[in-house]
């Protein structure tokens, strides 16, 4: 079983127990989800750089990036570095994230937030409205086109983003995009976890011109966003490369600052 399929069935267990727990129909009588979302796509495409910077502890393959951070200082210094939005992964088991971050990272700052999380199920789409997100991540290598199509119009219905995350050409062009705002392309090899940009620039031409574009993974340079840039690439998903650092909010801010054409 590869990484993404274990996750995936992990995640539906969990999801089960979520759902004894917390019905569908508490999640909406909660405080935050009736509140008016911030557009994560215009916020994209009203910064220069549109960069999206994220919370992340750890990952399968690196486990050890910030175990420590806490998403509400995050939160305060992405904003006051001037990124476009903000991502907050909220698995737990492999991410070391949780939903409470969500919260967090929503009291302490007024960006645009992704939840990004392996969404199979439109629970997790009520949840995330429930815990601040204005944003969602859909991935299409565990997502069937009918899958994507539900729950893309369940966010749509409820005043969410949708982003959604393809590594190929094949992903792309089975995937409906009628409820999709953003399109994103993970330049990491989900079989070896190899990362390239040209998987980027390859993919960039063939995504509808009425789509946000970001490119994700591998991107710590200048010099990588200026190529994806040139190619027609509205953001960019950053994640490491800012919380390997001590203060990931004064190392966005530096790299924002210093970026010249």
């Amino acid at each position: 079983m590869s990484i993404l399929a274990q996750i995936v069935a992990d995640q539906r267990i969990e999801i089960s127990l979520k759902k004894q727990v917390v019905s569908a129909a508490q999640l909406r009588s909660m405080p935050l989800y009736n509140r008016n979302t911030i557009s994560f796509s215009k916020g994209i495409k009203n910064t220069s750089l549109g960069i999206v910077a994220e919370h992340k502890r750890r990952s399968p393959s690196k486990p050890h990036i910030r175990l420590q951070s806490r998403a509400a200082e995050v939160a305060q210094g992405y904003e006051k570095a001037g990124v476009a939005a903000m991502s907050v992964l909220t698995n737990n088991q492999y991410f070391g994230g949780s939903i409470e971050d969500l919260l967090l990272a929503r009291s302490a700052c007024n960006l645009p937030l992704l939840r990004k999380e392996f969404v199979v199920d439109t629970y997790q789409i009520h949840e995330a409205k429930a815990y601040g997100a204005d944003a969602i991540l859909l991935i299409a290598a565990c997502l069937q086109p009918s899958e994507i199509q539900e729950l893309a119009q369940t966010a749509n219905d409820i005043g969410l983003d949708v982003l959604l995350e393809i590594h190929n050409k094949e992903e792309l062009d089975k995937s409906p995009l009628d409820f999709v705002q953003v399109v994103g392309v993970n330049n990491r090899n989900l079989n070896d976890f190899s990362v390239s940009l040209e998987t980027s620039v390859s993919l960039a031409k063939h995504i509808p011109s009425n789509k946000v574009k970001i490119s994700e993974s591998g991107i710590s340079s200048h010099k990588a966003i200026k190529t994806l840039l040139e190619v027609g690439f509205d953001g960019f998903l950053m994640g490491e490369h800012f919380m390997l650092h001590d203060s990931p909010g004064n190392a966005a801010e530096e790299f924002i600052k210093t970026f010249t054409i």
